[in-house]
C-alpha cells in the first residue's frame, strides 16, 4: 500500500491547511504489522479553525485504517515537545526528527535542527530526582519481598522492572519509553543488563529478581529510605 499517498489524502480531507505533515512511527520505520496504526504529526499555524485552539490529539478511521494524529501549531509543538524533554520521554519529538515528511516548508528544518540537538544531547538526571527514582524502587523492593499474593507480587515485580529500566536509562543519558517501547530502548542501552533484569522476570522467579533489581539499585547509588524528604 501507498501509505504516504493514503496520508496525503487523509490530511487533504481533515487537515488541510497543514503545511509540515510527517509520517511516523512503525509506518516510516517499514515495521508495520497487520495491527499497525498510520502516526501523523502535523505542523501549521493555520492548522486549526478557532484560534485558541494550539494542540490536537486525535484519532481516525479513514479508508479503512487508522491514523494517530498529533497535531499543533509552531507554539503548541513547541510547549508539548518541551514537556516530552523534560519528562524524558519526548515522543513527538522523536516523530518530528525520525519520521517522513510528506509535506515540508522551509520552518521545518529549522525546527528538526533545535530539538534534534535536545535530542541528541539526551537526558538530564539530577540528584533530586535520582534520590526520588531510588526511593521509589527501595519501596517497591520492600513490598515485594512482603507481597505474598500471587496478583500483588505480579503487580509490584511490573511497576519495579518500569522503575528500574527507567532509571537504569536515564543514568546512561538516554531517553526512556512507555509501553513496547522501555524494553526497546532498554535492551538498545545493554542487551546483557536487560537480559539480566528481565529473565528472571519473565521466568517467575522473583526472588533473583528482586536481586538483580537491588543490583542495579546499588550501581545507581544504593537504597533512598530513612531520611529522605519528598
Amino acid at each position: 500500500m501507498d501509505h504516504a499517498g493514503l496520508a496525503e489524502r487523509f490530511i487533504a480531507a481533515t487537515y488541510p491547511r497543514a503545511g509540515i505533515a510527517i509520517v511516523a512511527g512503525s509506518t516510516a520505520r517499514g515495521e508495520r504489522t497487520a495491527t499497525s496504526d498510520i502516526d501523523l504529526l502535523l505542523i501549521d499555524d493555520r492548522l486549526f479553525e478557532g484560534a485558541s485552539t494550539s494542540s490536537e490529539a486525535a484519532t481516525y478511521d479513514f479508508e479503512g485504517r487508522i491514523f494517530e494524529v498529533f497535531a499543533y501549531t509552531t507554539d503548541g509543538f513547541a510547549e508539548w515537545a518541551g514537556r516530552g524533554i523534560e519528562q524524558h520521554r519526548p515522543v513527538i519529538v522523536h516523530m518530528l526528527v525520525e519520521g517522513i515528511p510528506i509535506r515540508t516548508t522551509p520552518v521545518l528544518a529549522a525546527l528538526r535542527a533545535h530539538w534534534g540537538a535536545l535530542l541528541d544531547a539526551g537526558p538530564v538526571l539530577d540528584a533530586s530526582e535520582s534520590r526520588n527514582r531510588r526511593y521509589v524502587i527501595t519501596d517497591l523492593l520492600d513490598d515485594l519481598a512482603d507481597a505474598t499474593d500471587p496478583l500483588e507480587q505480579r503487580v509490584v515485580a511490573s511497576l519495579l522492572f518500569e522503575r528500574t529500566a527507567e532509571l537504569m536509562l536515564l543514568r546512561a543519558g538516554h531517553w526512556i519509553g512507555a509501553g513496547k517501547w522501555l524494553p526497546r530502548r532498554l535492551r538498545a542501552l545493554s542487551p546483557e543488563r536487560a537480559e539480566r533484569l528481565s529473565a528472571p522476570l519473565l521466568a517467575g522467579d522473583l526472588t533473583l529478581f528482586a536481586a538483580h533489581v537491588a543490583e542495579e539499585l546499588e550501581r545507581a547509588g544504593g537504597r533512598v529510605q530513612a531520611g529522605f524528604v519528598r
